[in-house]
């Protein structure tokens, strides 16, 4: 078992440069069958985000992983974490404080998704998002090779819990199409998180209807915190990252049967 306090080498995914759109970003691919791109939370691929890429491969699929921000592989520390987020929150990039709008990094990822789905094939891609990515998940629905998108603790826009990360035309065509093809969206958050609150899942419940499955656990669900005197998760007040940081591995804890499930998503979609 990987030692999750270290940074993490990714030696077991293949290392890419691919460019999209005119833009080349580094993205980590492991696995065989259809595609699964995962995003990772503030502030970067860290060891527990690459767990979860793990966990797609050993799945039957192939986790594809871009590099959106931060040390890749590395265990954040709070200094480190601080600047990258930072710097995130004012990139044109992602628009942290802008509500109902779209941050313009989706179109590229909606490329990438697309590119997935032309090499590894099957019926489509899916896409996870996590935190400062989570929205990112259900604007990629965009493209038509998206079929299952999973929202983890979606946290833009930073400044407004009823806003989300996507205008109102785009959610509008979002919507027809998960009714026009029976897609679902699945959405995970603590009940306390400070940084995605019930009124953002809410605002998405409205939009969406039945085909937005959102799925709110306990705090106490949540496992410990670190116990290093500088990781950047210390410092966030609440219960947060419901498949990394906060996932307790073991049978019958609720954030394992939200990893489990989760997994079962992207194989029923996307495996024959």
């Amino acid at each position: 078992m990987r030692n999750l306090e270290v940074d993490d080498p990714l030696e077991d995914f293949q290392h890419r440069d691919v460019t999209l759109l005119g833009e080349t970003r580094k993205v980590y691919t492991a696995g065989t069958g259809p595609a699964v791109i995962v995003m990772a939370e503030m502030p970067g691929i860290s060891p527990r985000v690459a767990r979860f890429a793990r966990w797609v491969r050993a799945a039957g699929l192939t986790a594809w992983m871009p590099s959106l921000f931060g040390r890749d592989g590395s265990v954040p520390t709070a200094k480190e974490g601080k600047a990258i987020f930072e710097r995130a929150c004012i990139s044109k990039e992602f628009r942290a404080f802008a509500a109902n709008e779209s941050s313009p990094i989706a179109t590229w990822l909606r490329a990438l998704a697309a590119h997935a789905h032309a090499e590894c094939g099957g019926p489509g891609v899916g896409a996870i998002g996590m935190c400062f990515t989570g929205n990112f998940a259900l604007s990629m629905m965009l493209e038509k090779a998206v079929l299952a998108p999973v929202l983890a603790q979606p946290s833009l826009p930073l400044n407004e819990p009823a806003g989300v990360d996507i205008t109102a035309e785009e959610l509008e065509r979002v919507r027809q199409r998960l009714v026009d093809e029976d897609l679902t969206v699945l959405a995970y958050r603590f009940e306390g998180d400070a940084f995605c609150r019930a009124e953002r899942f809410a605002t998405y419940q409205r939009a969406l209807g039945e085909r937005f499955h959102a799925r709110v656990l306990p705090d106490s669900a949540a496992g410990p915190k670190s116990q290093r005197p500088d990781d950047f998760f210390r410092f966030i007040p609440t219960p947060h990252s419901v498949l990394t940081v906060h996932l307790v591995d073991r049978e019958g804890e609720p954030t394992a049967t939200a990893r489990d499930e989760v997994l079962a998503f992207f194989r029923r979609r996307l495996l024959p």
